[in-house]
Order: C-alpha cells, then structure tokens, then sequence
C-alpha cells in the first residue's frame, strides 16, 4: 500500500513538472516593439504566470522608458498561447511636439506616468520566436497630464530557455 501511494505522488509530481515546463515557454525574451510608438522590448518570467517588461521606445522625437509587471494566463485551447495583463510606469521626454494635439509647443516636455497593459503572448512551439499583440495605455502626471489611450503594438522577440 505505502508502495503504491509513493508511485502514485511521485507520478502526480512528474506531471506537475512537466506541465509547468511545457507552459512556461521561455523565460526571457528581447526583441522590437512597433505600433504608434516603435522601440525595443525585453520581458523576463520571475515565474509560471508573472514577468517584468522593459519598453525604451521613441514618441514626439523623444525617448521613454516603460517597466511593466505582467500577470499571464494560460489559453488552454492553444498551446504557446498566453492572455496577460499589468500594469507600470514611463519616465522620458518628447522633444519638438508643434504639431496637434499639443496646446503650448515648446522644445520638449518631461513625461512621467502610470501604464497598464493588457494583450496576448504567443511562444511558437517549435522556434525561439515570441509574438505578443498589446494595448498599453498610460496616464502622464507631469507635462501634457492626462489620458493617452492610443498606444497598440507588435512585439516580435528572440526567446531564451
């Protein structure tokens, strides 16, 4: 009886191993961003269904670094295939701003605001190569304060094990 049960939880546990090994795809990930603001990404898994994301991206001729903490969730009907969401905060400057919808256009404007995150992540099964299709909208609490809602984009990155 103590025989079976040991092979019965060490067979449990193998699969739990291996069930987190095959949905956890990679573990970092660096590639390019495009959308209405172009730029470089690198996201890193702290564990099963949590990672960070790092954007240095260009807007206005400026420069913005965002860092982001994401939640991920498995979609179970396609595999490599994650939903996440999150949330962080940008920091950067826009330089020559003179078109609209800038009210008071000046050199350049310092930028710092909070972010959220929401999209999908695909891992292809049998390549180093991540997609992931995101809406990050932001709120700027220094210069031009306010909502900016307009902000989708197109990761492709490299993936590491």
């Amino acid at each position: 009886m103590l025989k079976k049960a040991i092979v019965a939880v060490f067979a449990v546990a193998i699969m739990v191993i291996s069930h987190q090994a095959e949905a956890q795809t990679y573990s970092t990930g660096v590639g390019l961003r495009a959308g209405v603001t172009n730029g470089l990404t690198v996201k890193h898994f702290l564990g099963y269904d949590a990672a960070i994301e790092g954007i240095l991206h260009t807007r206005w001729k400026g420069l913005v670094i965002t860092g982001l903490y994401e939640v991920h969730k498995d979609v179970r009907e396609i595999r490599g295939l994650k939903w996440f969401y999150g949330g962080g905060a940008h920091l950067g400057t826009w330089g020559d701003k003179s078109d609209p919808p800038f009210d008071d256009p000046k050199d350049d404007y310092t930028v710092f605001g909070i972010d959220g995150i929401i999209g999908l992540d695909y891992k292809f099964v049998d390549a180093p190569v991540n997609l992931s299709l995101d809406y990050k909208p932001a709120f700027n609490l220094t210069d031009n304060v306010g909502w900016w809602g307009d902000e989708i984009a197109l990761s492709i990155r490299f993936t590491f094990h």
